[in-house]
C-alpha cells in the first residue's frame, strides 16, 4: 500500500508520520473519536467503596487533556453481588458510584476526550468472603476456575443468567444516561463472559455450552440486552482475548474459522467494535498471515478494531506485577500496521499509566522524552 498523500518526507518525516497516522478521527457507530489513541483499561483500586473520587477524575482527565482520544476506564463491576472481589475497585451501580462517574465523564469531555466505562463481572475468579458483598458465591458457566477440573463454585442457573444479563444492560443504560460516550463489555482474560466463551471453563450441556456458537450465546444475549437499553447510535465495544489469567497458552480459537464462529454472532447482535487483547501487538495470531488478533477481528467482522499489547514498551506487562520495568520500544511497526488499516485504534496501557503526557509526546514527535516503564507507577495515580 502506498503512503497517504499527506504523509511528510524529509528530516521531520518520522515525527510527522506519527502525527499524520494517529491524529485522524475515527467513527465508532455514532461516536467520532478525535484520534487513534485509546487508553487501555487498567484496574487501579483507588475507589474506596466503589466510588471514583477527585483523584480518579483527575487521572483520566489529565490523559484526555494530553491527547488521548478515547478513554476506556478500568473495569467497573456491574450490579450483581458476585461481580467483584474488591471494595476498592469502582462499581457502575449505586447512586454515589454513578454520581462519581458522571463527574469523571464530564471532566474528560471538558478536556477534549471521549470515554467509555468497561463493564465487568469476574465470575469464577471471585473468592467467597471477599468484598464488596462477602456472602456472594463465585459463579460461572460450570463452577470451574481456569485450570480446574472439579467445580469449586456454582454453575449458573437460568435465573443467574437473567440477573447478570440484566445487570450489564442496566449498567449500559446508566452509562448513556450519565453522559458516557459508549460502553465496553469485558469479555476477556478468563472473567465471566470469557468463561462462557472458552471450552476450558464451559462444560455446560444446555444451550449455553458445546460448540463455539453455543458458548457465545451468553455473550450474545448480553449484547442484545445492552442494545435494547441504549440508543441505536451508542457504541458497544467488546473486549476479548485468547489468553486467560495465568494461562497464556489458552486459546479461544485455533483457526480464523473458529474465531469467526465466535465473533460473527456478536457483531450481528450489535457489537460496534472489537478490542482484541494481546500481550504483544506485533505477534501474528494464526499461521500463514501477519495479521494480529485485532487485524483478524476486523477482517472477519468488518467492524472497527482496537489493538493493544506492550505498545511503546518492550517487555510483557504481566512482569510488572512482580515489580519489573520495561524499556522503551519504537512504534514504527505499529504505524506501519495502522497505515495498512489492519486495525483502527491503538490502546496504550503501561506507557500511559506512567506518563500522562505519552500521547502528546508521540503526536508531537517527542520520542526522545519517552521513558522506560517503572513498575512503581502502578502503586499511585499520576
Amino acid at each position: 500500500m502506498t503512503a497517504p498523500a499527506d504523509l511528510p518526507t524529509g528530516a521531520d518525516a518520522p515525527a510527522s508520520r506519527a502525527a499524520s497516522i494517529l491524529s485522524r478521527p475515527v467513527a465508532l457507530n455514532g461516536l467520532t473519536v478525535p484520534n487513534r489513541i485509546a487508553m487501555a483499561p487498567m484496574t487501579r483500586m483507588f475507589s474506596p467503596g466503589g466510588v471514583p473520587g477527585e483523584d480518579v477524575l483527575s487521572y483520566y482527565a489529565r490523559r484526555a487533556a494530553a491527547g488521548v482520544g478515547l478513554i476506556v476506564t478500568e473495569g467497573t463491576y456491574v450490579g450483581h453481588a458476585s461481580a467483584g472481589l474488591s471494595d476498592r475497585v469502582p462499581r457502575f451501580h449505586g447512586e454515589e458510584q454513578l454520581a462519581g462517574w458522571a463527574k469523571v465523564a464530564e471532566a474528560v469531555h471538558a478536556a477534549g476526550g471521549t470515554i467509555v466505562p468497561q463493564l465487568w463481572h469476574v465470575g469464577m475468579v471471585r473468592e467467597q468472603g471477599r468484598p464488596p458483598f462477602p456472602e456472594a458465591p463465585a459463579v460461572g458457566p460450570s463452577g470451574l476456575r481456569v485450570g480446574e477440573e472439579e467445580a469449586t463454585g456454582r454453575a449458573m442457573t437460568r435465573q443467574d443468567l437473567d440477573d447478570v444479563i440484566g445487570a450489564f444492560a442496566e449498567a449500559a443504560a446508566a452509562a448513556e444516561r450519565i453522559g458516557f460516550d459508549g460502553v465496553e463489555l469485558h469479555g476477556a482474560h478468563g472473567y465471566l463472559i470469557d468463561q462462557f466463551l472458552w471450552a476450558g471453563t464451559n462444560r455446560r450441556t444446555d444451550a449455553y455450552g458445546g460448540d463455539a456458537v453455543a458458548r457465545a450465546k451468553f455473550a450474545v444475549e448480553i449484547v442484545e440486552a445492552v442494545r435494547a437499553r441504549v440508543s441505536p447510535e451508542f457504541p458497544v465495544i467488546f473486549r476479548f482475548s485468547q489468553w486467560k489469567g495465568d494461562r497464556y497458552d489458552a486459546r479461544l480459537a485455533e483457526t480464523p474459522q473458529e474465531l469467526e464462529a465466535i465473533l460473527t454472532p456478536l457483531a450481528e447482535a450489535g457489537v460496534d467494535a472489537f478490542h482484541a487483547s494481546t500481550r504483544r501487538y506485533w505477534l501474528p495470531e494464526f499461521e500463514g498471515s501477519d495479521l494480529n488478533l485485532a487485524g483478524w477481528s476486523k477482517k472477519l467482522t468488518g467492524r472497527p478494531a482496537l489493538t493493544v499489547g506492550s505498545v511503546g514498551l518492550d517487555g510483557d506487562f504481566n512482569r510488572s506485577f512482580s515489580g519489573e520495568g520495561a524499556p522503551v520500544r519504537n512504534i514504527d511497526e505499529l504505524l506501519d500496521r495502522m497505515e495498512r488499516e489492519e486495525f483502527d485504534l491503538v490502546a496504550v496501557g503501561r506507557a500511559l499509566l506512567q506518563d500522562p503526557e505519552w500521547a502528546r509526546k508521540v503526536l508531537e514527535g517527542r520520542f526522545g522524552e519517552l521513558a522506560p516503564y517503572d513498575a512503581a507507577s502502578a502503586k499511585k495515580l499520576l
